[in-house]
């Protein structure tokens, strides 16, 4: 007989089933709600029983909704406690309940959020938890060692990967506490509005992604010559302080490189006078609050808010309590779920902060005849995602129970400790792209629908929200969240997990599957600004 177990946490009620593989289980997050989500995997016919003695009036999939309750036309639709949309027609009790039938409300308005209305007491500080990782010269910490190689202009992007290729063939055997060579390639070209609102991102995400801690404080760059973006407006001399005799920048134009050979054999030495200085780093223990982990959720599914995201959401705490940086982003999966943050903001400035960001995707979702909307994928819909309220409501519960303690702007570098929300577009890759230019050293992504997403910058850790795809998928996945939902593991348990698993990550104990295959996509650029 499946059992049922329940668990109070941040005023949510998550009920979990048991694992009775006959028994028709849902999950129900909180009193109020007027649906929950089927657990069984394949979903569930018309006619099956609950011990709560609700039936199904017709199949319901995997994931989806079904009405607790009769909810009348024009009536609201309850999950998490809040509104994820008004019925557009009347839903009987047992019905399947999906977007075809539902209506978005609007998003919270900006102008009248809670502000530092419940903000949340630090919880006790955890100490004696540390991890092994390499100290730079700027007191920031690396979690691997690697030499990156910065391009200035989409047009020498082929050139570096072929001279990348031959120095890890060559060059990289002979350094052996040097974990990779990567370019830092990109589409940013000549084309653009170089001074226009908006071309401050891109620069500044060149700029902090060569600055990431992985890269040990060696930046080097290779520059065509001829491009907008010159080398000492990508890095200035207070960075570079020796860029006028060029030892670490090579220009494909300068007048000495007499064709392609020459180019490529500059940049191969350049490369090793880098590759000198990397090796000789080793790994210091250090405390777990010099970890900057960056958060994200991609191929979301409705299990994603009940398993995933609040077990990772319990490990941010605990890294909160560590002492470290932990950064959630995704504006327009934030959104709508904007006023539970600013009321945990940990003072006003702080408040105002995320609604300015919130305020200025508002407009440039304008600006592009866009409206909050298209985020939602098909992928989402058919993991019984309805619409972007939904899925904003359990992406946020990433961010855990702490008080919101700063707001970063897209490629900003992240400055502050504790729980912080640096704004990104949702896109998976521009996502981890600007937390790369934010200083991240770890990363944690959650996933329901599955997705080989990964970087060459930062270890990924890759999270389900169902135990199908941690099975289907178990080279790929490396924490199984989808055991919350049928009772075989708490949220505090696989949160304790996830948290453990990042310090052995970090410290270079463990490897994530991503790395293991290396599957690292590459970087792409936030550019609002205009192309010319």
């Amino acid at each position: 007989m499946a059992s049922y177990s329940s668990r109070e946490r941040a005023g949510k009620t998550v009920v979990a089933a048991g694992t009775g593989n006959l028994k028709p289980l849902y999950v129900k997050l909180h009193p109020d709600d007027t649906v929950a989500i089927i657990v069984n995997e394949g979903g569930l016919p018309a006619g099956a029983r609950f011990d709560s003695g609700l039936v199904l009036t017709e199949a319901v999939p995997e994931a989806h909704k079904v009405a607790l309750v009769d909810i009348a036309a024009g009536e609201p639709i309850l999950r998490y406690g809040s509104i994820i949309g008004y019925a557009e027609q009347a839903i009987p009790r047992g019905s399947w309940v999906h977007e075809g039938i539902m209506r978005m409300p609007d998003p919270p308005s900006l102008d009248n959020l809670p502000i530092c209305t419940a903000v949340p007491a630090p919880l006790p500080p955890l100490e004696g938890f540390t991890f092994e990782g390499y100290l730079n010269d700027d007191g920031s910490i690396g979690t691997k060692n690697i030499l990156g190689i910065t391009t200035t202009v989409q047009c020498v992007a082929a050139t570096v990967d072929f001279a990348v290729k031959r120095i890890k063939a060559e060059i990289l055997p002979r350094y052996p506490n040097v974990d990779d060579v990567i370019a830092l390639t990109h589409t940013y070209g000549c084309g653009v509005a170089i001074s226009a609102p908006g071309s401050e991102i891109p620069i500044r995400t060149l700029r902090n992604i060569s600055l990431n801690p992985n890269l040990g404080g060696a930046p080097m760059m290779v520059s065509l010559g001829c491009e907008k973006l010159q080398p000492v407006q990508l890095l200035p001399i207070t960075t570079l302080p020796i860029l006028s005799d060029a030892p670490y920048v090579v220009r494909m134009q300068d007048e000495q490189h007499h064709g392609f050979g020459d180019m490529v054999a500059a940049i191969m030495t350049m490369a090793e006078r880098r590759l000198v200085q990397l090796n000789t780093r080793t790994r210091v223990t250090r405390p777990a609050s010099d970890l900057v982990v960056g958060m994200q959720c991609g191929g979301s599914d409705a299990f994603s808010g009940v398993t995933a995201n609040p077990a990772l959401g319990y490990a941010a705490d605990l890294l909160v309590r560590a002492g470290a940086t932990v950064m959630f982003s995704e504006v327009t999966e934030v959104r709508d779920a904007v006023h539970l943050l600013t009321a945990r903001a940990a003072n006003e400035q702080v408040a105002r902060d995320l609604i300015r960001e919130m305020a200025w995707f508002d407009d440039y979702l304008t600006r592009g005849s866009a409206d909050r909307s298209a985020n939602t994928a098909p992928g989402n819909k058919k993991g019984g995602l309805a619409n972007i309220v939904e899925k904003a409501l359990g992406s946020t519960a990433k961010s855990g129970t702490s008080a919101l303690a700063g707001v970063f702007g897209p490629g900003e570098r992240v400055t502050k400790r504790g729980l912080i929300f640096a704004a990104t577009p949702a896109s998976d890759f521009v996502c981890g792209t600007l937390q790369l230019a934010a200083a991240m050293n770890m990363h944690v992504f959650t996933t329901g629908r599955g997705t080989p997403y990964g970087l060459a910058m930062v270890p990924v850790i890759k999270v389900a929200s169902r135990t199908s795809l941690a099975q289907r998928w178990a080279d790929l996945i490396d924490v199984d969240a989808g055991r919350i939902a049928t009772g075989e593991a708490t949220i505090e348990e696989v949160g304790e997990q996830i948290f453990r698993l990042i310090l052995d990550v970090a410290s270079g104990r463990k490897q994530t599957w991503a790395d293991h295959w290396g599957l690292h996509n590459d970087l792409a650029l936030f550019n609002p600004a205009p192309l010319t």
